[in-house]
């Protein structure tokens, strides 16, 4: 055999041993190549007499196997468009091969009359967990606090497609697989064993030899559902009325979690309940029909893309220019100890950086402090931080009101509120105690950066530094450059964002930059839908119904109503119209000004809120305040509602790249998911456009809205431009390597 990614060897007692250890990759992943060897390796198996078993382990000290080689998986899915029947069906037929390959090499080597055991030292996910439930026998370190079992795969758009919907429930029963593989949890070696995923725990070092011990020792062996009168543990769901009943509440949990938007589940559910009910040869194949089918979705192209590509890619710094030396974040100081300041200090220190934290008084800041204080103490009570740990976290923040404290930090975040004279003071201030090389940043989320750079000694060193509350649970940081921001002072400011454990995207000067920009055009809409008489509770639900995390009023609500009104005031004077005079302006400041209801922060907006800061529900006087003209939403009209909801988002983003604010696809698609939570689905609105819409179907659509709703809904030159040509925005805007490849 010529194995690219096993080595293979035979000891004395004819057990076979196949170590997967692919080269140059720090995690075993299941590449074409991989799953060649896999059937090279399954053939002589089956075919050499002298072989008596077989054992599987990793070469990897890392773990088995991380599952699909997304990469390559990325590039097939997505389907395509073939050019006649004829050739839809031979692609089906190739597709459906290509995609049963393993299915059907795993089950040659369930099959083949010989023992089976896989030793497993760390992770296995995804089809590094399919590869070992076609073992018969699986033993796993019980030594490794990093190691994990589970599938995955739905969290991208993907169903397990080697074997996964089936074998698992076969093994654990119906009512323990579903919630697993519909929603992609892990489980650590100690709840593998009692569900009976794997047999028996080992040390590390002893996975291997009990794993040979136990083929020598069962020469015989069988799958479970190999075995004459076996039955599904908790029984079928047609015939159990325990697994009839998961079955119909998870397809009613699914309907009300993902309104139908997410295929996978729904292909998962469908698969586990078709598949149970057939002998496993039937419900295999079963598994590869719904597994292209889902492959071959937009949805899967965009979530594989999005999710894990682009995201994997960003969090490493692939936005970073080259040939500037690493910066090592050792000091911080963080301007400013209200919510924001707070929680930007809390990361720093949690990854480990001094950090000074400054406001008018020490008192402030040490209230400040508190915000971490807290969140410390939250988790040491749950078991997930030490209290020592805790200690030197604490330790770490130094509240102060003396701005000479600054003296030697790395790089300074300004964090008070939106008002360009404070911060051109504090700037001033903080300036004076850096050094040349540091960098000088400034949370504004949306102040252009190259005015407050006015203030500054060394603009080329100054830079938008834009985090999102609560920080702490936020993964995104937008980085905004000034006209005058060097490429060095870029480099340096992802440097500090990777330190902290954040995703950054990178974009251009602008007022609202990008994210703040984009994200208030969904609750203007929602507004909108609000001025034309549209029941409040029909666009709450619309917006979740659409992939959005909340409704458009919530956001609203969670933003502030107060300053919604402000800022609404602001855009009308601006275009010269009177925002008082239309029945929108003035139901807000009826509720702002005449019922004090100013948001979440107060308990009471469009919702009324509980002691938790929860909504409880929409207020009920606000249906008196409005003249309701839609109190039903038949499917037609909930179909138009989620798309102007949607599409007016994205029409924001494509405006935002024809004017150079943002430049790469990739910052485009992760920054509306993590930023403002743009429906995860489609991969971001970059997507939506390109493969949820396809680019001239959604121009028309646009154009379409734009003439029933308003020229806020118009495509720009560029997009038309796109649509003319056939060309999508990572086609258009694909990062920056690429770039500089096809230059």
């Amino acid at each position: 055999m010529n194995l690219e990614t096993f080595s293979f060897d035979i000891d004395a007692d004819g057990i076979a041993r196949a170590v997967f250890d692919v080269p140059g990759r720090s995690m075993n992943t299941l590449t074409g190549k991989a799953v060649a060897d896999i059937i090279a390796i399954t053939q002589e198996v089956a075919s050499n007499e002298t072989i008596k078993g077989l054992v599987i382990s990793s070469g990897k000290a890392s773990g088995f196997c991380a599952g699909a080689d997304l990469g390559e998986m990325g590039q097939s899915a997505g389907g395509g468009k073939p050019a006649s029947e004829m050739a839809e069906a031979e692609l089906k037929k190739k597709a459906f091969d290509r995609g049963f390959a393993l299915n059907k090499t795993l089950r040659e080597l369930e099959t083949c009359g010989k023992p089976i055991a896989v030793a497993l030292n760390g992770l296995a996910l995804g089809g590094g967990l399919e590869v070992a439930l076609a073992g018969h026998y699986r033993v796993a370190a019980n030594d490794n606090p990093k190691i994990q079992f589970g599938l995955p795969e739905a969290k991208i758009g993907l169903l397990p497609g080697a074997g996964g919907t089936q074998r698992l429930p076969r093994l654990v029963g119906v009512q323990e697989a579903l919630p697993l593989i519909l929603q992609g949890k892990s489980f650590n070696a100690e709840k593998a064993l009692k569900m009976g995923v794997v047999n028996e725990l080992a040390a590390s070092s002893e996975t291997v030899e009990k794993a040979k011990a136990w083929v020598k020792a069962n020469p015989t062996a069988k799958a479970p559902w190999d075995e004459k009168g076996y039955k599904v543990p908790g029984g079928v769901p047609h015939r159990s009325p325990g697994a009839g009943q998961v079955a119909t509440f998870s397809n009613a949990m699914l309907a009300s979690t993902t309104y139908g938007n997410y295929p996978a589940q729904k292909n998962i559910l469908s698969c586990v309940y078709e598949g149970i009910q057939v002998p496993i040869d039937a419900a295999l194949r079963i598994e590869t029909r719904y597994f292209i089918n889902t492959q071959q979705r937009p949805e899967a192209k965009a979530m594989i893309r999005s999710l894990f590509l682009s995201t994997q890619a960003l969090s490493k710094g692939a936005s970073r220019p080259q040939g500037v030396p690493k910066y090592h974040i050792k000091k911080v100081a963080v301007i400013g100890a209200g919510l924001m300041g707070a929680g930007i200090a809390y990361e720093q220190a949690r990854a480990g950086i001094a950090t000074v934290l400054i406001d008018v008084s020490v008192e402030n800041a040490e209230k400040g402090k508190d915000y971490s204080r807290k969140l410390v103490e939250k988790q040491v009570s749950r078991g997930k931080m030490t209290s020592d740990k805790g200690e030197a976290l604490l330790a770490l923040i130094q509240p102060s009101d003396n701005y000479d404290d600054i003296k030697g930090a790395d790089l300074v975040v300004e964090a008070v509120f939106e008002n360009p004279e404070l911060k051109a003071e504090i700037t001033a201030k903080a300036e004076a105690q850096l050094a040349d090389t540091a960098v000088m940043g400034s949370n504004t989320s949306t102040l252009p950066i190259t005015g407050l750079a006015e203030a500054s000694k060394r603009p080329e060193n100054f830079i938008g530094i834009h985090f999102f509350s609560p920080v702490e649970r936020m993964g995104l940081v937008e980085i905004i450059m000034g006209e005058k921001t060097t490429e060095e002072t870029l480099a340096k400011s992802i440097d500090y964002v990777l330190a902290i454990r954040k995703t950054p995207i990178v974009v251009n000067d602008s007022r609202g930059f990008y994210t703040s920009r984009c994200f208030g055009t969904y609750t203007q809409e929602g507004m909108a839908m609000l001025s034309e008489g549209i029941k409040p509770a029909i666009i709450e639900n619309v917006g979740r119904q659409s992939g959005m995390p909340m409704g458009p009023l919530e956001v609203s609500d969670s933003v502030g109503l107060d300053t919604a009104l402000k800022v609404g005031r602001q855009m009308a004077a601006a275009a010269g119209l009177d925002y008082n005079g239309n029945e929108l302006g003035q139901m807000m400041a009826w509720l702002v000004e005449d019922q004090g209801r100013v948001g979440r922060k107060a308990g009471k907006g469009f919702y009324d809120y509980n002691e938790k800061g929860r909504p409880a529900q929409l207020w009920p006087e606000l249906n008196a305040q409005i003249d309701i003209k839609v109190d039903e939403c038949p499917p037609a009209m909930k179909t138009e509602m989620k798309n102007r909801l949607l599409v007016r988002q994205a029409i924001e983003v494509a405006r935002c790249f024809e004017e150079g604010v943002i430049t790469d696809a990739r910052d485009g698609d992760i920054g509306s998911i993590l930023a403002w939570g743009f429906a995860p689905y489609t991969g971001g609105c970059c997507s939506y456009i390109d493969l949820i819409w396809g680019i001239g179907p959604f121009v028309a659509e646009a154009e379409r809205l734009a003439d029933k709703y308003g020229d806020r809904f118009r495509p720009g030159p560029m997009l038309k431009e796109m649509a003319a040509k056939g060309e999508g925005f990572y086609d258009r805007f694909p990062p920056a390597g690429e770039k500089a490849a096809a230059a």
